[in-house]
């Protein structure tokens, strides 16, 4: 079986889905910030903050493309992953492409109260989050319409997106 790649902004819950998804599918699970931090042995804040966006942006995609070269993966990408130069061209020459696709409301509802330390969110207040949200959605939506798949997750439990995506795809 050919990979399938969730793509999607911070908090749509490619990583929960993609669990789930996985077990469903018999594939492995991967999620690519782990699978960063765990080649560079470093956490994803820590990598921001020592080398910055840029040259973690170029150690993301590094990753990614050693992944997209094996088979049977489900991959769970950040939310930047995809905007890389050819990186959606390359995600969906490998597989299926899937964005979960949420509303600007539903995505600061979650990320306002994530316990994750987010490199480019954890110093933001609610005014600068929402602005965060807006700006960037705008900047990767583009690349996110390139997926082969677009699922509106907002208001569905992991279940019955994980339950959608079997049986439509």
């Amino acid at each position: 079986m050919k990979n399938v790649v969730l793509i999607g902004f911070p908090g749509s819950g490619k990583s929960t889905v993609g669990q789930l998804l996985a077990t469903t599918l018999h594939v492995e699970f991967i999620d690519l910030d782990q699978a960063i931090e765990e080649r560079y042995h470093a956490s994803i804040p820590h990598l921001f903050e020592k080398y910055g966006e840029f040259v973690f942006r170029k150690c993301e995609n590094k990753v990614l493309k050693e992944l997209l070269q094996q088979d049977n993966l489900l991959i769970a990408t950040g939310g930047g992953a995809p905007c890389y130069p050819e990186a959606m061209k390359e995600i969906n020459e490998a597989g299926t492409s899937i964005y979960l696709k949420m509303s600007e409301e539903a995505l600061f509802e979650r990320l306002k109260h994530s316990p994750k330390n987010r490199p480019l969110t954890h110093t933001l207040d609610d005014d600068g989050l929402r602005h965060y949200i807006d700006s960037t959605l705008r900047q990767r939506e583009g690349f996110y319409k390139q997926a082969t798949i677009t699922i509106d997750v907002e208001d569905k439990t992991v279940e019955e997106i994980v339950e959608k995506l079997r049986t439509e795809h």
